[in-house]
């Protein structure tokens, strides 16, 4: 009886959780199916219309197709705006963000078709240009905030880029104390890991993390062979090997540091590129739009 009891009720699912979904996958990747049937309706229409010359931007399905990707870029960059206001569904900031990417994917196809896979020396071509340089920068940015959380995450291990900073300070202040018995040539090469070390640097330091004048590193490999050959002579000063510890313990809190600086650089700066290009891309259009109604 129980059982035929349970089979009269409709089954209840638990709802799907959603909180860690990221803005990708949302709503089971709704905005890449929008895109893609999007970019296959323009492929199509580009296809099967039987016209000669094959359509381009001053032709009805020309005109048809840029006046939707004018309307669509517009709303791509209305992101920045959508940023700072805070709702839930169905308009959600992941929701929008979805959106933002694959429509954005999506003209690709759009511009290039109306463009008619021409490209010349004038503000439609720049128009063009400007709106690949801004895709471009956004698959990067994409790629990038996909992989390098976790890893700048795993690499911090509990501690704070301040945190990280005070340590290497009171590396610092150790290894100044420690050089204290020290003879001026091996103090000198303890002031080289204090005074020649740069735990950021330029922008090219920090988006790869390489720092090949490293004051610190060129102090660490100096001392490693005093240390060395005064093994070898059965001489070793506990002073010297003191110095050597400290300066592999900065050696290590340095590389955590860069890492953490790489990544967040790497995180940052895809925003220096698409940002202003979008700028530009609207600035552009807006020459592209203003030409075509006063001279075609």
């Amino acid at each position: 009886m129980a059982g035929k009891a349970m089979t009269g009720k409709a089954v209840s699912r638990a709802p799907r959780d959603t909180a860690h979904e990221g803005f990708l996958s949302h709503a089971g990747m709704r905005w890449a199916k929008v895109s893609a049937s999007l970019a296959l309706v323009a492929t199509l229409a580009y296809a099967l219309i039987d016209q000669t010359p094959r359509p381009n931007g001053g032709t009805a399905l020309g005109y048809a197709l840029g006046t939707v990707g004018l309307l669509m870029i517009l709303w791509l960059s209305a992101i920045g705006l959508r940023k700072r206001i805070i709702t839930t569904k169905p308009f959600s900031l992941k929701a929008w963000t979805s959106a933002h990417v694959y429509l954005g994917l999506s003209l690709i196809v759009i511009g290039t078709l109306h463009a008619g896979f021409q490209l010349g020396w004038n503000v439609h071509s720049l128009a063009y240009v400007l709106m690949m340089i801004v895709i471009i920068s956004g698959i990067y940015g994409v790629v990038v905030y996909a992989r390098l959380p976790a890893q700048l995450s795993a690499n911090r291990n509990e501690a704070t880029q301040p945190q990280m900073l005070e340590a290497i300070r009171t590396l610092d202040r150790q290894l100044d104390t420690s050089a204290q018995p020290l003879g001026k040539a091996e103090a000198d090469l303890v002031r080289m890991s204090l005074e020649a070390c740069e735990v950021s640097g330029g922008l090219w330091q920090r988006l790869t993390g390489r720092h090949p004048k490293c004051g610190n590193a060129r102090a660490r490999d100096a001392v490693q062979a005093l240390v060395n050959q005064q093994m070898r002579q059965g001489k070793p000063d506990p002073a010297l090997s003191q110095i050597l510890f400290l300066l592999e313990r900065k050696d290590a809190a340095l590389a955590q540091a860069r890492r953490h600086i790489r990544m967040k650089t790497q995180l940052e700066i895809w925003l220096y590129v698409h940002v202003p290009m979008t700028v530009a891309l609207i600035v552009a259009l807006t020459a592209h739009v203003l030409s075509v109604f006063i001279y075609w």
